[in-house]
């Protein structure tokens, strides 16, 4: 730690901000760090092969000594998703409400570090003493159980951080935001308010959950066949929801989707999902009841291409095929990104003869707060500095003119990216430098391993195909003793491009004579000319641009 920040207050985002998941804040003072959240984000469509991306922790790793803790607002995965990652190269003890603690154990259990992690219970009334900083909580609304802000007092003064919220005001659990509590922190003082800003272009209040189990419960009635419900598996309360649609209407429950099962489980140990044991069947059981008894509750909402749905929908599931008279509830609004696999996988579920309910029809409402509600959380907390975060940079920005319109100045608002410094010191506060803040790729067991140099070429891959070139010379006297051959994959089809291939074969042939004449025998250059010399012209024959791989070999 440098002496200039010895007492200055620090926050930044390493992922949340100017983008949608990958939520992580560092809140950092002298010699401590504490982090809230460590969340993933799905790939982008140009992030080809990738399967998740979570922050860049690099400055968390350069000063880990100084992590007091990592604190979880609530269980959704754009808030837990990294914790696996992170948890194998930081030593940091994780603070979480009942059900986010159960569902990162399992996480944890899953990547085999779960007993190297110390784990600390909270509670809305806790209050935790974290080096210089005191962390209180209070109770929030969104689309899981057991969702907390977060207020840390501070040497600067008090930093509120929301998580996600939405004020509900006929919640389906009956466990009420604490407004009181909110109101009390705001009387106390509030130096900074981080605050989510994901609905901040929606007008007016965001709709109550239990409005969106009434519309599933009359999509039940109305449905003949079976019925299959595709949600988020960690949206408890709409989970909560089916499972009464379904004992309204008589039907029994089969789940399918791994991730699904386990966040079921999860829930109905700790008492957070209420369910009959008789109302549960396994999969295999389901085709022994008639098709109006059974409702099929699948991972999938967003199009993902190994989701339980999709596989359905491609008729490639083991156990589960579409049939027509099938109804299928889209119980979830795309993620910004996924609208295309959504849009896919419904057409596909058209074709396959099912009933789809999708979009504007009721099934599905926010879990993050409209703007009436976060003018509410701004006129609640009066804070002096407002930082607004979770969210695209236009919703940011948004944010921002709520923001003002309830009173903070304007330059009082610090719109930031990953990895900006607001620095604040005696009551002032500033953008200061910046921090590393990226973002990790991670594909397969590889973490990082892939960059963007990979996905260049990933792409190039993807456009043109690869050509490769192959030729042995002499050992003696450099002379092409074999070759050259080419092989192509994704360019042409060999068989149907012969003359411009033999083409190609006697431009790379006359290429090297002309290197290996002026006495060029470095590998590096030989390839480098046969690389441009064959780009160019198959730009000239095709204009495409494959990838070309020229191989070398000495005998």
């Amino acid at each position: 730690m440098s002496k200039q920040n010895e007492h200055k207050l620090l926050i930044f985002a390493l992922g949340g901000v100017g983008e949608i998941g990958k939520n992580m804040y560092v809140v950092e003072y002298g010699d401590d760090i504490v982090v809230i959240d460590a969340g993933l984000k799905y790939p982008e469509e140009d992030m080809l092969g990738i399967d998740i991306v979570i922050p860049d922790i690099t400055y968390l790793e350069e000063n880990q000594e100084r992590i007091r803790g990592i604190v979880v607002t609530h269980g959704h995965e754009d808030h837990t998703g990294a914790l696996p990652y992170v948890l194998k190269r930081i030593k940091a003890p994780i603070f979480a409400t009942k059900l986010t603690l159960g569902l990162i154990e399992g996480k944890l259990k899953e990547a085999n570090i779960l007993h190297q992690v110390k784990r600390v219970l909270i509670h809305k009334r806790s209050k935790i003493n974290l080096g210089c900083f005191t962390l209180t909580f209070f109770k929030t609304n969104h689309s899981i159980p057991d969702s907390v802000g977060v207020c840390i007092d501070t040497p600067e003064g008090r930093v509120v951080h929301t998580g996600d919220f939405k004020f509900d005001y006929t919640p389906i659990n009956n466990e009420y935001a604490d407004i009181g509590r909110m109101a009390e922190i705001g009387e106390q003082g509030v130096l900074a308010l981080l605050s989510d800003s994901t609905n901040a272009e929606r007008p007016g209040y965001t709709r109550s959950e239990k409005e969106v189990g009434r519309a599933i419960t009359d999509q039940f009635f109305k449905a003949k066949g079976r019925i299959i419900v595709a949600t988020f598996a960690s949206n408890i309360h709409r989970i909560q929801n089916v499972f009464e649609a379904a004992m309204e209407t008589n039907r029994k429950v089969a789940i399918v989707g791994r991730s699904m099962l386990t966040v079921v489980q999860i829930a109905r140990d700790l008492g957070y999902l209420h369910a009959p044991d008789d109302l549960l069947i396994e999969i295999d059981e389901m085709n022994r009841l008639p098709a109006h008894k059974v409702c099929i509750l699948s991972t999938g909402s967003q199009g993902e291409p190994m989701s339980a749905l999709t596989r359905m929908a491609k008729a490639s599931h083991k156990q589960v095929d579409i049939l027509p008279g099938d109804t299928v509830i889209f119980a979830a609004t795309p993620i910004p990104g996924n609208e295309k696999f959504v849009s896919r996988t419904i057409d596909q579920l058209f074709k396959a003869g099912a009933h789809v309910v999708y979009g504007l029809e009721g099934v599905h409402v926010s879990g993050h707060g409209s703007q009436e509600e976060l003018k509410l959380m701004l006129n609640l907390m009066k804070p002096k500095y407002f930082i607004p975060i979770h969210g695209e940079y236009r919703m940011l920005r948004q944010h921002g003119k709520l923001a003002e319109a309830t009173g903070v100045p304007a330059e009082n608002i610090f719109l930031i990216e990953n990895g900006d410094i607001v620095e604040f010191h005696k009551g002032k506060a500033r953008l200061g430098s910046k921090v590393p803040a990226g973002h990790v790729l991670i594909d397969g067991l590889g973490v990082g391993d892939v960059g963007n140099i990979v996905l260049r070429d990933r792409k190039l891959l993807s456009q043109d195909g690869i050509l490769i070139v192959v030729v042995t010379l002499s050992k003696q006297n450099g002379s092409v003793i074999s070759g050259p051959d080419i092989i192509s994959r994704g360019f042409v089809y060999v068989r149907e491009s012969e003359e411009l291939m033999d083409d190609a074969i006697q431009l790379v042939t006359t290429t090297l004579e002309r290197c290996l004449d002026e006495q060029t025998h470095d590998w590096s250059t030989l390839k480098n000319n046969v690389r441009e010399a064959l780009s160019r012209f198959l730009y000239d024959q095709t204009r495409r641009r494959p990838m070309i791989l020229p191989i070398i070999m000495e005998a």
